[in-house]
């Protein structure tokens, strides 16, 4: 038997017998542990820690000019005027800005992938998804530049904040779950940060306060 084997058959032996009841009152009688300090200003807490991870970040009121913004920022940085997003943002005024978006999930050609996030973490300036037939993760790991639209609302303090979240508005658990902390990164290599050696080269969030 492998370590693994050893170490679910521990865990499935200490569950054995047990009712959904008897492991949410588990889990209800033992509270989390140290709090990190309550923070006064979630929205710009969240914006210093993602743009020290490497995040760039444009704040607007209005989700409609958001085809406007990402057509600025691509044309600065010589990239390609097309992508895709989820299907949420399908309806957005693309074609206005002379951007070729198409609904569906992101391939290995794709180079821009246009997402939403479940919430974000103001604490470590984090986005949180969730995967799922309308939220495909490929379009925030594949393409190398991630364009995550985030509505301030939806900025919590900590990662408990986050999981508290989760079980608060889902019943049943998504299949995975994605933090993604600006562009991917590895010092693998003589211990030189390297950007998108795994992921995305780069992070764009639009802030959305309306």
């Amino acid at each position: 038997m492998s370590a693994r084997e050893r170490i679910l058959a521990r865990i499935g032996k200490s569950l054995s017998g047990s009712t959904p009841a008897e492991i949410d009152a588990y889990l209800a009688a033992h509270p989390r542990g140290p709090a990190p300090t309550q923070l006064d200003n979630l929205v710009a807490h969240f914006k210093e820690r993602a743009m020290q991870l490497s995040s760039d970040i444009i704040e607007i009121a209005d989700r409609t000019t958001i085809p406007a913004h990402l057509a600025r920022y691509l044309a600065e940085r010589s990239l390609p005027p097309r992508g895709v997003c989820w299907p949420a943002f399908a309806s957005l005024p693309w074609g206005a800005a002379n951007l070729e978006i198409a609904a569906r999930p992101a391939n290995s050609q794709d180079l821009v992938g246009i997402t939403g996030a479940f919430c974000a973490i103001a604490e470590t300036g984090t986005l949180m998804t969730l995967s799922g037939p309308e939220t495909p993760p490929s379009n925030s790991l594949l393409p190398e530049t991630h364009i995550a639209i985030m509505e301030t609302r939806r900025i919590i303090g900590s990662m408990e904040d986050a999981w508290d979240l989760l079980r608060d508005e889902y019943t049943v658990p998504p299949r995975a779950v994605n933090f993604i902390s600006g562009p991917s990164r590895t010092a693998d290599i003589e211990q030189t940060v390297t950007l998108g050696a795994h992921g995305p080269y780069r992070v764009l969030v639009f802030l959305v306060s309306g």
